[in-house]
């Protein structure tokens, strides 16, 4: 049993198996906690191979999962669709819609024969499924949709923060059913190209203030984190800065954030979730990898690159291995109400 969170860490299933819920979320349900996310168990890059379905843990205590198995199988018998094991999906998100009483999950969906993001759809009577489809290759607004988040606001309107590929961050609207936008939409956060333009949002509420906190554009190689706050969950927002502000590496320790979210028998503690998809590469020299993709995304770039500090692709691979991914829980704490992240080897709730 583990009585602490070790982050960065293999973290092992009361089973004594990887946990494998990567780029997942937290909901609570009647004092359990059921942590979802992308089953990267096959993603080991010697496949196209990119997801094994959705799976679910639960816990009481935050520190010992129980596998509760794939609640959103993979479609690996019909290459068309949109959960096919072939497919680049990402980001399962789950609300619970109390007016219809289903559990309504969103999936990005990229698909890079036709250069294209989409969302897929699915309901659910119970958190575990069976999840039907409801609508495949969604797009919000008719916008190429990268990564994204759900969230519900005071009075349970619920919104979708989603970035608008390669431009800006979106918060829509979400129909009453959550299974649709309803049109109304606010921009935020337009930056001109990767690297700096926002992904990965990730929404929490504290005292009455909404916050944001987003990555950089760098596909899986970690980058510095950035939080906002606002008075409305649809903005205006204000850039606060770096919540990881004592990180030398710029990386957000070496991590991308999925989901805030409170520990709800504690007070005032949230939980950021983060994921290091790519362990082998703490070592990276970052000040190079940050020139290769300024170069890639902007045409006035006139550096110097030392391309031996940047990995290459191993021979035979057909994508990265991610079946080894970390995760990172860090407590957040806060400054005059600024969200902060500090390193912590080991700690406990």
């Amino acid at each position: 049993m583990y009585h602490s969170f070790r982050p960065g860490e293999l973290w092992l299933d009361t089973e004594g198996k990887p946990i494998q819920a990567h780029g997942g979320s937290i909901m609570n349900l009647y004092g359990t906690y059921y942590w979802y996310g992308e089953n990267k168990e096959k993603t080991t890059g010697e496949t196209p191979v990119w997801h094994w379905g959705v799976r679910c843990y639960s816990s009481t205590d935050l520190y010992n999962w129980e596998d509760r198995g794939i609640i959103i199988p993979p479609e690996p018998e019909n290459p068309e669709s949109t959960l096919h094991s072939y497919s680049k999906m990402d980001r399962p998100h789950i609300l619970f819609n109390k007016k219809t009483g289903k559990y309504v999950c969103w999936l990005k969906i990229m698909d890079d024969a036709n250069k294209t993001q989409s969302m897929t759809i699915l309901t659910s009577d119970c958190i575990l499924g069976p999840y039907k489809k409801i609508k495949e290759r969604f797009q919000p607004l008719g916008m190429n949709s990268g990564d994204f988040d759900l969230a519900t606001d005071e009075i349970g309107k619920a919104y979708i923060y989603f970035e608008k590929v390669h431009s800006e961050l979106i918060c829509a609207e979400l129909s009453d059913d959550y299974t649709d936008v309803t049109g109304r939409y606010s921009v935020h956060f337009p930056h001109p190209f990767p690297p700096y333009v926002r992904e990965a949002p990730a929404h929490f509420s504290r005292n009455g203030k909404h916050y944001l906190i987003t990555s950089g554009t760098t596909a899986y190689l970690p980058n510095p984190s950035e939080v906002a706050v606002a008075d409305k969950i649809n903005g205006s927002f204000t850039v606060l800065g770096n919540p990881h502000s004592d990180d030398e590496t710029d990386t957000s320790f070496h991590s991308q954030i999925s989901c805030i979210f409170k520990v709800q028998e504690k007070e005032d503690l949230y939980i950021a979730m983060a994921d290091r998809w790519l362990p082998e590469y703490m070592n990276l020299d970052y000040n190079e990898y940050k020139k290769v993709f300024e170069k890639h995304f902007n045409p006035d770039f006139r550096g110097e690159i030392n391309m031996d500090s940047i990995p290459k692709p191993k021979p035979g691979n057909v994508g990265e291995n991610t079946s080894v991914a970390r995760y990172v829980w860090l407590p957040v704490s806060f400054e005059n109400d600024c969200p902060r992240i500090h390193w912590a080897d080991e700690w406990k709730i």
